[in-house]
């Protein structure tokens, strides 16, 4: 698929990795809906990229609200054929810590945004997607889902994060078989260490030390990085039911 032609939905596009996917699509040609919470800056970060972009409000772990903010996606692009999916939250907590049991809420709230909501994007998106026209290679649409390296690396107090990644990556290459008649194409990118507004709440020397953690290149990812992924992966048909760790090499440590 030519970047010119994507009519994309980037969930989470209003901060992080979202907002630099975004941002780069549309300094390629094309149009983006930024669908992240209501609350956020999506709104004005829709604003700076000008008419190539607009702002479609929604909480993805509602179908009511998604299928809405699709709704509109779709009749203000003309047409979605990729989705990215970057909308995610994070909680550390031990299983059982000095304050008694995991509390099962903040654990069930993680696993509804980041895999819950990754899933109800993605089916509905691919309605809109399977109404498309199938290019020479049949195909009709990208999903690009988010991970983490904690699907693998899983540190201490990561459990509810980690399941959540987890299930992301488990739910690729099933989810590329069902679209596949469809000719929608489905990837997972699992980033490592990155620059991002989670990240920038850390004081500096925690920082620093994380960088160092990073075998090669010694430094925290630049979410442009992320952004030049997905770029790739639209652009390369034979990407399909992967997940790719973009992480400099990272092996994280227990903690």
């Amino acid at each position: 698929m030519e970047l010119a032609s994507v009519r994309a939905v980037v969930t989470g596009g209003a901060s992080g990795l979202g907002r630099a996917t975004a941002a780069r699509l549309a300094g390629a040609g094309a149009r983006i809906a930024i669908l992240d919470r209501p609350a956020s800056p999506g709104a004005d970060v829709a604003k700076s990229l000008g008419d190539a972009a607009v702002f479609t409000p929604a909480d993805v772990s509602s179908a009511d609200e998604v299928a809405a903010a699709l709704d509109t996606a779709r009749g203000r692009l003309g047409a979605i054929n990729v989705l990215v999916n970057c909308a995610g939250i994070g909680t550390a907590m031990k299983t059982l810590g000095k304050s008694g049991p995991a509390k099962l809420e903040e654990f069930t709230r993680v696993i509804n945004v980041n895999l819950i909501g990754t899933f109800n994007c993605i089916r509905l998106a691919a309605t809109h997607m399977a109404q498309n026209a199938p290019s020479r290679d049949g195909e009709r649409g990208v999903v690009i889902n988010t991970a983490s390296v904690a699907a693998f690396d899983g540190q201490i107090g990561q459990a509810a994060y980690s399941a959540s990644k987890g299930g992301i990556v488990g739910m690729t290459l099933p989810v590329a078989r069902d679209l596949a008649e469809l000719g929608v194409r489905v990837v997972t990118i699992a980033p490592g260490i990155f620059e991002t507004p989670l990240l920038g709440t850390l004081p500096e020397p925690v920082r620093a030390s994380l960088a160092k953690q990073v075998p090669f290149p010694q430094r925290l990812g630049q979410p442009d990085e992320y952004a030049a992924l997905a770029c790739h992966i639209i652009t390369n048909v034979m990407l399909n039911g992967e997940t790719i760790r973009l992480d400099g090499a990272i092996r994280m440590a227990p903690r």
